[in-house]
């Protein structure tokens, strides 16, 4: 058994549920604002992104974390020199991005559940589409390691 490659593999299982749930995250919570609090579907939807929030996105990100860098340590001591390659800091760069996003859209999501009327659902919308691009730019990065 190759420790590399289980690293590889739960790196990328918990990429996949992060991805998933950033991007559903925010379509939630426009659902949630769509309706007025304390209707059925503002808390249901609320209900719904707490536990999205709390089940799916705090542990993935925690994961993809614990297993990139372990995959990096591995690399590292069998002598390889991942962490000095200009597509593995353009790659961390927009890990770091994706990170951030995640905090923001847990902050917009505590805004809507205040009911503080100072997130706009075009806002999610269009930040809905961010992840997914994000995710383009990484693949590429580490599939063709342009640099």
């Amino acid at each position: 058994m190759d420790l590399y490659n289980w690293l590889k593999a739960g790196h990328v299982i918990f990429v996949v549920a992060l991805m998933g749930g950033l991007l559903v995250y925010p379509r939630y919570k426009i659902h949630q604002l769509s309706s007025a609090p304390g209707e059925a579907l503002f808390e249901t939807m609320k209900d719904a992104s707490h536990r999205l929030k709390n089940i799916i996105l705090n542990p993935s990100l925690i994961l993809v974390w614990v297993f990139g860098l372990g995959m990096v340590f591995v690399d590292w001591q069998r002598g390889g020199q991942i962490y000095l390659a200009g597509w593995f800091h353009a790659k961390f760069l927009l890990v770091l991005i994706i990170s951030g996003l995640h905090g923001y859209f847990i902050g917009l999501g505590k805004k809507v559940d205040r009911v503080t009327g100072t997130v706009q659902a075009k806002t999610l919308r269009m930040m809905n589409e961010v992840p997914f691009l994000l995710l383009i730019g990484i693949a590429i990065l580490v599939i063709v390691k342009p640099f």
